[in-house]
């Protein structure tokens, strides 16, 4: 993957009119998963850029490769596409809400798959890993992460898979207060469109593979 934000940057500034359009929503009915993986983000262009939707841009990488879009999902706060991981069914999802409410898409969405929580990979934005940093694992505390708290409410457990991506904190030198930190814009280059990739390949690795060994390959990086 190359120039991520450039790509991110065209699609919400560039000079062409968005399709008002867009794709023919989905029949949760017809969609087929072994595997749901969740991207975390705010929606809007304001906001797109922002450290804050790393979950979002992994999404968008894992689907780039086939030239799969989302669609919404009728009846629920989310919008999904179906794909296929070495032959395993997987959507692949975002809610439609802002990020404090992920849950209530994300929540039914899985519930409509038939999906359990030992299934859900979730793709974040991680404040404890330094920036570019990735990090598999399956549980634990939200650390505060308010998209996080909303899943584990509405999944009912905290026992969903997580794809952490590393965002660092504010400079000692140069202090903000954090959600001034989380919705400020990613550093922009090769190392940020690296670890987009990593992560997209991470969550890729965990359904063929199994968290162990994705661990091993990603956490070796």
């Amino acid at each position: 993957m190359v120039g991520f934000i450039s790509k991110i940057r065209a699609l919400f500034g560039g000079a062409g009119a968005p399709d008002t359009q867009g794709p023919v929503a989905l029949d949760p009915a017809s969609l087929q998963a072994e595997w749901l993986i969740v991207g975390l983000g705010n929606p809007g262009a304001r906001y797109a850029a922002t450290r804050h939707n790393v979950g979002y841009m992994a999404i968008d990488d894992l689907l780039a490769d086939a030239g799969d879009v989302l669609a919404p999902v009728r009846g629920i706060k989310a919008e999904a596409a179906q794909i296929d991981i070495n032959g395993t069914p997987v959507v692949v999802a975002r809610a439609t809400t802002f990020m404090n409410l992920s849950g209530e898409g994300i929540g039914p969405l899985a519930t409509a798959l038939g999906v359990g929580p030992d299934r859900v990979i979730v793709c974040h934005d991680e404040l404890d890993l330094p920036a570019h940093k990735l990090r598999l694992k399956l549980g634990g505390n939200e650390n505060g992460h308010n998209g996080l708290k909303s899943l584990t409410e509405h999944l009912g457990t905290r026992d969903y898979l997580r794809v952490r991506i590393g965002i660092g904190r504010p400079a000692k030198s140069a202090p903000q207060p954090i959600p001034d930190w989380v919705l400020g814009p990613v550093d922009d280059g090769h190392d940020f469109d690296t670890a987009i990739a990593t992560a997209a390949r991470g969550a890729r690795l965990i359904v063929a593979r199994g968290l162990n060994a994705a661990q091993n390959d990603i956490h070796s990086r």
